[in-house]
């Protein structure tokens, strides 16, 4: 049987951050996202509660996976983004995002991270590229992380 996470990146695509944040896809289908995220100690603020740069990272993948659910063969990358942060977050997190609209080429989403009761914490708005290929330079290109392959560091 697929999971979730194998049917986002079933075209072998692997994210090394976002496995070592540990996110849980339990959404990936019509337009729209889910990703469960427990945050651990080492992804808090000095206020003990979830980092804002985690919260955008849930965010950002939140709607690159609803933006990939109706076409999971091609990748996205962030044009843009905008966030807002309405409360702390504590404790277990649910991201739920959406593909608002759609072209041939770019995907307007917006997600929303909850606390697990259920108030919302934080919102984004986000536009997507998707790719093939991500570009590097006028005549190079980098090609997908395929799984298994360890992290590049040149």
């Amino acid at each position: 049987m697929t999971s979730l996470w194998e049917k986002a990146v079933g075209f072998g695509v692997e994210i090394p951050f976002v496995t070592h944040l540990g996110f849980e896809l339990t959404v990936f289908e019509g337009g729209r996202s889910e990703i469960r995220y427990t945050p651990r100690p080492e992804h808090l603020n000095s206020f003990n509660v979830t980092h804002g740069g985690a919260q955008m990272t849930l965010l950002d993948v939140t709607m690159a996976s609803a933006a990939r659910s109706e076409t999971p063969e091609l990748g996205v990358v962030t044009i843009e983004m905008k966030t807002s942060f309405m409360q702390p977050a504590v404790g277990a997190l649910t991201a739920k995002g959406e593909l608002m609209h759609r072209t041939a080429t770019m995907a307007f989403t917006q997600a929303t991270v909850y606390d697990a009761n259920g108030k919302a914490c934080a919102h984004a708005t986000g536009t997507f590229k998707y790719m093939k290929r991500l570009a590097t330079g006028a005549r190079s290109v980098n090609a997908l992380n395929a799984p298994g392959t360890g992290i590049a560091t040149d």
